[in-house]
């Protein structure tokens, strides 16, 4: 991987990390605070909005590991035991009478007196329905001891986790009925662009139908959002300001297009003039005409237009916001390297994330790059990095983020 210097052309372009500080420092400004309690089934995506304490031991007393037989060492001399008692999962075993082991289950609560549990392939029952040991035993084997998973009093986990199925679990385990949960965040999705026609309806002249709502729509709501489509906005400046304003009620404005420096960009002027611009175009490919700022008070995130842009800015950029705004406080996707399995000579001013899957351990990245084509991602199961300034061989190292990572 060799670096290639290009200084003064990524001058006036903001780099990644500091555009995703300054987002989630934005985010952290105007947190989602209010909270709602929802039953252990409802919670599947949702933000812990308080941390989880255990209020019971968990297991509550010493149990069993195996199926076997409960014993007292010290009783054990090698000749064969007694069984004085059978002890199930759910049941209150008798203290163990000394000089006898008990048959024991999965689970089932070590009676009091016994330190050690034989797994019962290691045990032979006899004619007379004693039992022989047969192998070496050690004080605790094979019981879990009370408290090995929580203790009373132990964080669990902590506010700002968002839940999925394990945590669920582990909730329900504690004996939770329900949770705690941020309220959801209230986004309103809406694209700009004359040319833009809604899948269903007949294509007119120079029209393209409107995939990037579908896709924002769908994604937002794997998220946990709450999701107001606010529709399309015709290319009119009068329209736009008319439409933002009435966006009052929202935790977010997030659009699709209108946000460069064309005639026709009417979201980025309106901003200009009525709001407030808290950045504005940065060093990364596809994505660079990224705006986000404020609309009387409303925070607006408007990504570029184009399919993959705007897959990728929303991916690396605005997720890490929404969940930062509803407590969230691991924000970092799965990154890890892998070698490339493709040659990039061309070394860019901008960083680069290129639509790729693995194959063979190796990166290969889709034929066709342009930021107009979301079939790339479509056929993609990441996005493959490269970093400013960087030409590749193949078996270079680069980064290589999961898409299953980042849509949920």
């Amino acid at each position: 991987m060799n670096p290639v210097g290009k200084p003064g052309k990524t001058a006036s372009l903001m780099p990644v990390e500091a555009a995703l500080a300054r987002l989630l420092e934005l985010a952290a400004a105007s947190p989602i605070s209010e909270r709602e309690y929802l039953p252990l089934a409802e919670v599947q995506g949702r933000v812990l909005a308080e941390d989880l304490i255990s209020t019971l031991d968990l297991p509550p007393w010493p149990n069993s590991a195996m199926d076997g037989y409960a014993l007292n060492l010290a009783d054990w001399t090698g000749a064969p035991l007694p069984v004085s008692q059978k002890v199930f999962a759910g049941q209150a075993p008798e203290p163990l009478q000394r000089g006898t082991c008990a048959r024991i289950f999965t689970g089932a609560p070590v009676p009091a007196g016994a330190d050690c549990v034989e797994m019962q392939e290691n045990a032979e029952v006899q004619a007379d329905g004693r039992v022989r040991f047969i192998e070496t035993m050690a004080a605790g084997q094979n019981i879990r001891p009370q408290g090995q998973e929580t203790t009373v009093g132990e964080l669990i986990l902590e506010a700002g986790t968002r839940l999925g199925p394990i945590e669920q679990g582990l909730s329900a385990s504690l004996g939770c009925a329900g949770l705690n949960v941020v309220r959801k965040v209230r986004v309103a999705v809406l694209s700009t662009g004359d040319e833009l026609v809604e899948p269903g309806q007949a294509l007119g002249p120079g029209q393209i139908y409107n995939s990037n709502r579908v896709v924002l729509c769908s994604w937002l709501q794997r998220l946990g959002c709450e999701v107001i489509d606010a529709g399309i906005l015709p290319d009119d400046l009068a329209t736009t300001r008319t439409r933002l304003g009435e966006l009052q009620d929202v935790d977010l404005i997030l659009s699709t297009g209108g946000v460069s420096v064309g005639e026709a960009d009417f979201l980025g002027i309106a901003l200009r003039e009525e709001g407030e611009l808290a950045l504005w175009k940065l060093a990364i490919k596809p994505g660079k005409p990224l705006t986000v700022g404020h609309f009387r008070n409303v925070p607006v995130i408007g990504l570029p237009g184009n399919p993959a842009s705007t897959l990728v800015t929303f991916a690396l950029l605005t997720r890490p916001y929404l969940l930062r705004r509803q407590g969230v406080k691991d924000l970092e996707p799965l990154k890890f390297k892998v070698p490339a399995g493709f040659d990039w000579p061309q070394a860019g001013n901008r960083r680069e994330y290129l639509r790729g899957r693995l194959e063979q351990g190796r990166a290969i990245i889709y034929r066709n790059q342009s930021s107009g084509v979301l079939r790339s991602a479509a056929w993609a199961d990441g996005l493959v990095e490269v970093l400013e300034g960087r030409t590749l061989v193949a078996g270079d190292e680069v980064g290589f983020i999961p898409m299953s990572d980042l849509l949920g």
